[in-house]
Parts: C-alpha cells; structure tokens; sequence
C-alpha cells in the first residue's frame, strides 16, 4: 500500500516456505521464542518481536495462526504476504523496519481484516500497533486491546448544518473542568481508534496539559470538507461553535486551537490564515501541504511544487500577527518533507510563532497521536 510520506521500495521479508527441508534450527529461534512453532508455549508469547538489523534498524517478526494472510501497514510500506512453516499452523513474515518507527498495521484474511491477536496494544477493533523498541515511549496513550470499547465523552451535541447540509454527533469533553475550545479534526478516528478523552486527562493530571474543552469532529466527506473550502469554516464559526457555547460543559471559544492531521492540518493551516479572528492556534501533524486544486486527481498528487497551494498563499500574503502553530511530521514521510519544510520556513518567516518537529512514524495516527497532546499543550501556553 502506497500513502504519502512512504519510503522508496518495500521493507525485506525472509521466510520459509511450507516444505522446506529441516534445519538446525528455526527462523523464530533468534527471537527468542520458546518451544516448538505451532505449540501453545509458541503461541503464548506476544507479538510482533524486534531485533537489530544490520543496516542499523531492526528486523521484525510477526506471526498469524491458522490460515494464509497479508500484513498490511497503515502507510509504511507495501502489503507482505505471510509464509507458512512447514506443516504447522504458523504463517509469519520477518520485515526488516528502520530505527525509530511507529506503525498501524492488520492482517488481511480474503476481504476480512484482523487486529494482531498476539499484540496487546490496539487501535480499533481491526488495527495494532507495533513499535521498534527505539521508538519513544508515548506516556498518557494507554495499551488498547481489539477488543476494548474505548470510553466516550458523555455530552453530545447534535450539529444539522444549513450550510455543509446533513446531521453529524459532536462529542465535547472537559479536561480538567474545561476551558479553552480545542477543535480534534477526524473527531471520530480519536474516540474509537486512539483513546484520546483518556490520554488527554492523563497529561492533565500530570501537569502536561492545561484545562481545555475537546470538540470531535467527525468528518463526512475529508477531502470536499478539508480541502481548504470556507464553507466549512464558515459553518464551523457560525453553527457548531455557538452550539458548543450553550451546552452544557464549559467552553471558552474566544480562544481556539485546531488540531488536525494530513488533510485535517491542511484545513487548520488554511483557517489560521483564512480565518484569523477564528483560528490563531494550531497543532498540524503531517499537513497535506502537497494539495492544489485538483492535485488530488492527478497520477502524482505530491509531484506538484512545493508547499502546495498553502505556500503560494503564504508569499502572497504572511501569516496573520498573533499565529502560533506547531508542525510535526513523521521521520518516514521522505516524499512529505519538502512540501512541508516549505510551508514551515514561509509560516516562521512571515514572523509567527512557530514550533517544528519530527515524529518516529510515517503517515500514521499510531505516530502522531503523542505530538497531538504536547503540540495542543504547546499552543495553549
């Protein structure tokens, strides 16, 4: 599966074929997995396991019982079909992962997908995630199991937008007591796939976050809502923030941060410059500064110019005074960074405040997510 921000060419894969002839040993054995492959002993150790390769990175296992499947990354790489050993119920592959990664992946059984049974750490019902151990840890984000149900906020807001058309269920929730407005773009994908209610609260007793009031958003259609279109923000400014005002949690909308991620921080970037008496804060993960009109139709949407539509507006027309934004993106996303980087250095140059870094991820949630909680913290300092 290609995705923006993959690296060039597919992650190695070794295995055995059913068949093959005995050896000294097993391809498991160096992953320290005890007993014999197709045992319960075998079974019982979790999934995936990593160990040094020699390019510097790792070599990953992952394993599936029963039947044939495919391993598939949320962005990373391409699909890996798995190999059977020998006459046993052990399908695996071995893939070779660079330092510093974090990543979703499934496994793929016909047209079913399947969370890792092996891996205690989920997001959704269908997606793990696995991480090289020199990724950083991600304090706050607790371990998901497939099938948990994650918590939601209890105050829900019913938004029927005259102007976007249809009926969406905004979720609102108080960190802290609540206060300031923080806007989660893709509002859906952070209360059913990442537990961001609890991480949020997390960081907040811990000193990391101050109060807030989260909005979740969900999104109807990404590309014709995110893709710097006023409307949106317009029926954002005039339908869903007054409705948030009059509920019943706390909410300061005099002060808003946007948090959004690929096309979601392309949308925040455009408000913030768009819609500067609205949008003065922003946490951007992975913006899809790649986007012009039309980009998205062709063979090579990121083989445009630079930055994007974002960094054309950008020379016309700085930042707006007052702007504060945090941009973050995954190490892996080779083919991102120049469109970003360009945004990045018009944005600081047009005298905003800004803050830069860079994730141990590609074009992933399972990434973003700890920069999602520090960059919002940053921005409402």
């Amino acid at each position: 599966m290609h995705a923006p921000g993959q690296p060039s060419g597919s992650p190695g894969r070794t295995g055995t074929a059913s068949g093959s002839p005995a050896g000294p040993g097993t391809p498991f054995d160096a992953y320290g997995l005890p007993d014999r492959p197709g045992t319960d002993a075998f079974w019982a150790t979790a999934a995936p396991a990593c160990v040094p390769s020699a390019d510097g990175g790792w070599t990953a296992l992952f394993r599936w019982r029963g039947s044939p499947a495919v391993l598939e990354f949320e962005s990373w790489s391409q699909p890996v079909p798995l190999v059977r050993w020998r006459e046993t119920d052990c399908w695996y592959a071995e893939v070779r992962m660079p330092a510093r990664l974090r990543v979703t992946y499934r496994f793929l059984v016909g047209d079913v997908s399947y969370a890792d049974p092996f891996n205690p750490v989920g997001a959704g019902g269908e997606r793990s995630i696995a991480a090289t151990p020199d990724a950083p840890p991600q304090p706050h984000w607790p371990a998901v199991d497939a099938a948990d149900v994650l918590p939601l906020p209890r105050t829900r807001v019913r938004w029927a937008s005259e102007l976007l058309g249809g009926r969406r269920t905004v979720r609102v929730h108080p960190v802290g007591g609540g206060g300031p407005v923080v806007l989660l773009l893709d509002g859906d994908d952070w209360l059913h796939l990442h537990p961001a209610m609890t991480a949020f609260d997390a960081a907040f007793a811990a000193g990391e976050m101050p109060p807030a009031t989260l909005v979740f958003v969900p999104a109807k259609d990404r590309l014709g809502e995110f893709g710097c279109r006023p409307r949106w923000w317009e029926a954002v400014r005039d339908e869903l923030l007054p409705l948030v005002a009059d509920g019943e949690v706390p909410a300061d909308t005099g002060t808003l941060v946007v948090a959004g991620q690929s096309l979601g921080g392309l949308s925040a970037m455009y408000a913030a410059l768009e819609f500067p008496d609205l949008v003065s804060r922003v946490a951007c993960q992975s913006g899809s500064f790649w986007w012009t009109p039309g980009a998205e139709d062709l063979a090579d949407p990121l083989g445009g110019p630079a930055g994007g539509a974002i960094a054309a507006r950008l020379r016309e027309h700085p930042a707006p005074a007052g702007l504060r934004i945090a941009f973050d993106l995954g190490e892996h996303e080779t083919r991102m960074l120049p469109h970003c980087e360009a945004v990045e250095a018009l944005t600081k140059n047009s005298g905003a405040t800004v803050r830069v870094s860079r994730s141990a991820a590609g074009h992933d949630r399972a990434g973003w997510r700890q920069a999602l909680l520090r960059d919002v913290a940053w921005a409402l300092a």
